[in-house]
């Protein structure tokens, strides 16, 4: 990995920066990193190799928004996340890198039309009975421990197998309407949990080295810069502008993933 060369270097530091960007700002430039990493290094060893960074970029969101968190979302979703690491586990075990791509991308456009779909209710809803708090528009209790159920298996599923659980989860934060930072703080402290958790298995299947995290130590202050950057610009983006680009960047990440 180390005698990469020069393109193949800024591409990486381009990674590493999205890295960055999208742990304090705008989760679902994630993929795009995915996607960047693949492109220059082996699928399976990118894999290893972004989970150190991410991690990295996991601290430095905590320790900014760790404040915001909401507390019970994270209570739902940990059983169900970690049924879904399991599988994914085995899953990648046996599955062939296209496979992979290809059911992760057709996962995030079924999450998209369902998301989709909810917000045109939740607005039809609005409109039949003006007035209706905050807490209705969320649903009965069953339903949203049921979205987090199916959520958090298919989060911890694609997280496991390729690094892609940000946009998963991000649609989840946005079905439940949280606001710009508790959604950034609730998903800092959910992916350390289960970056950290998926370390053992990870190093089981070979996906880290001592060169991968070499690799990853020469990337980390292009991750710091685009982390202080998404830290500036979350606390001034609009609610409305910060939704849309989640589901905007959902539909790329699933369309590469696809392609």
């Amino acid at each position: 990995m180390l005698t990469l060369p020069t393109l193949a270097w800024v591409v990486l530091a381009v990674g590493a920066f999205l890295v960055g960007l999208g742990k304090t700002a705008l989760p679902g430039v994630g993929t795009i990193t995915v996607a960047l990493f693949a492109s220059v290094l082996p699928a399976r060893e990118s894999t290893g190799a972004l989970l150190a960074l991410l991690i990295v970029g996991d601290l430095f969101a905590v320790w900014s928004y760790r404040s915001h968190a909401d507390l019970a979302v994270l209570r739902r979703l940990i059983p169900t996340v970690l049924v879904g690491v399991l599988t994914g586990t085995a899953f990648l075990a046996v599955a062939a890198d296209d496979v992979v791509r290809r059911v992760i991308g057709a996962i995030l456009l079924a999450l998209i039309a369902v998301t989709l779909l909810q917000r045109a209710i939740a607005r039809r809803r609005r409109t039949w009975a003006a007035g209706t708090d905050g807490e209705g528009d969320r649903g009965p209790a069953a339903r949203r421990r049921a979205e987090a159920a199916t959520y958090g298996v298919l989060g911890g599923f694609t997280t496991m197998v390729a690094n892609a659980g940000g946009p998963v989860m991000s649609l989840y934060f946005l079905a439940t309407r949280l606001p710009v930072l508790t959604f950034l703080g609730t998903a800092a402290w959910f992916f350390l949990a289960v970056n950290l958790a998926k370390v053992p298995f990870s190093v089981g299947l070979g996906l880290i080295s001592a060169e991968s995290l070499l690799l990853d130590l020469l990337l980390v202050p292009a991750l710091l810069v685009g982390a202080f950057v998404g830290r500036r610009l979350a606390r001034h983006i609009p609610q409305s502008l910060f939704d849309g680009a989640i589901l905007l960047l959902t539909v790329v990440a699933a369309a590469y993933l696809l392609v």
